[in-house]
């Protein structure tokens, strides 16, 4: 299937960190929409009600996101910076755009401190930029042990096993490394998945389930993911038995749920495990 993509002048470029995100000063979402298009992903529950069927197949590039960035006059420094909280900056429109690429430099200079989410072995392509941090983070979403798992809930992501090289290659560069293993789907092997997400590096992993949607503002897991779920018995006390698993065997450097995210947490340095 083809990729709608649309090019805009957004209105701003940095959004105040609130709700699962407010102990972040800023987040910092260079795309609108994600053309990974994760079957669990909370992002689809703020697009725009008739996009939301077919989340994954459209981007929209913040094209004036440089310009805005740089344009910035109230001082960054020491201030923490999400990116991303509802798209990945490094989904495969990236490697020709290089929009994300082109942010990096303006935060570094102006003193941000950056957390990156993403589930892409593209990021190992900026480790030359991300050096420049005094404090940084990159968050790699890793979320089962299982490529049958992987293809049925994320079926257009990276492979397993290039995302654990990713995080190793980051981690090897000296630039610091989480494994967010959100939210954690069927594992085969918990003490084996724990194992090999430890052994690529990562300082920190934080660990969580589906999410719930509570309201008309609290974004969750959509119905597909959870139909899959079911299907595959991932009940919660499966969840709650490898989590545990894991939990122990990650411990301490491990944190659940929004603790698991806090930017305190992430961008602090602990000694290598």
């Amino acid at each position: 299937m083809s990729l709608n993509v649309e090019a805009y002048d957004a209105h701003q470029i940095l959004t105040p960190g609130t709700g699962y995100l407010s102990k972040y000063d800023h987040s910092l979402n260079p795309y609108v929409g994600c053309s990974f298009g994760c079957s669990y992903c909370y992002a689809a529950f703020f697009a725009p009600f008739d996009k939301q069927a077919s989340w994954g197949d459209w981007v929209r590039v913040k094209q004036n996101a440089t310009l805005k960035l740089s344009r910035i006059r109230r001082s960054l420094e020491g201030k923490t910076i999400y990116m991303s909280s509802a798209t990945d900056p490094y989904q495969p429109i990236e490697r020709r755009l290089e929009l994300t690429r082109s942010l990096l430099p303006i935060l570094a200079e102006k003193g941000a401190h950056l957390v990156v989410q993403t589930r892409s072995p593209l990021v190992t392509r900026d480790i030359d930029l991300l050096r420049r941090f005094d404090q940084v983070c990159v968050n790699l979403s890793i979320t089962t042990d299982c490529e049958d798992v992987r293809r049925a809930f994320e079926p257009r992501n990276p492979p397993i096993r290039d995302r654990l090289d990713a995080a190793a290659t980051v981690a090897a560069a000296g630039v610091p490394v989480a494994i967010t293993l959100t939210p954690l789907l069927p594992i085969v092997d918990p003490d084996g998945f724990a194992s090999q997400v430890a052994e690529t590096g990562a300082r920190r992993f934080a660990i969580d389930q589906f999410a719930d949607t509570s309201g008309h503002f609290r974004a969750g897991t959509g119905e597909s993911a959870r139909c899959l779920a079911d299907g595959l018995a991932w009940d919660s006390a499966r969840y709650q038995h490898a989590s545990a698993v894991i939990t122990d065997r990650l411990a301490p450097d491990i944190r659940a749920g929004v603790a698991g995210f806090s930017p305190d947490y992430l961008l602090s340095s602990p000694a290598p495990r």
